[in-house]
């Protein structure tokens, strides 16, 4: 399989960017973003599956969840008001698997659903600081 490197576009290196070219209006920022997450929380769609097996069903402990189910990664993200966002990750081949790797991709995931909600509320602020 082909590798192709692109350029770097992760919230920090796009930051650094912006400081660099001096562009100092108002915006949100990485910081922003992460200043809103009040709560995180961690799980694979099989251990959702056994909770809604153990919460619904009088003999859930021979139930087994389908196996591709292990390979999905759920973060749930609690932001300061209280609204929740939701990111997840999947893994195509058991074999590469990890737990810490799906949490990381799926809290990015969850993450960048962030950027358009505090640009919206920002963009309010602007328009009626302007008087719009």
């Amino acid at each position: 399989m082909m590798h192709i490197n692109s350029p770097r576009t992760d919230d920090d290196s796009v930051e650094q960017e912006i400081r660099s070219k001096g562009l100092n209006a108002p915006r949100i920022t990485p910081q922003d973003v992460e200043a809103t997450i009040a709560s995180e929380a961690y799980f694979t769609a099989a251990e959702g599956f056994m909770g809604h097996a153990w919460a619904t069903m009088a003999d859930s402990r021979s139930i087994k969840p389908p196996a591709p189910l292990e390979l999905v990664t759920i973060c749930v993200l609690t932001l300061r008001n209280g609204y929740t966002i939701v990111g997840t990750s999947a893994c195509a081949a058991p074999e590469n698997f990890d737990a810490a790797i799906g949490r990381k991709i799926s809290r990015q995931n969850a993450t960048q659903q962030i950027w358009p909600l505090l640009g919206y509320v920002l963009k309010n602020v602007l328009a009626f600081s302007a008087g719009k």
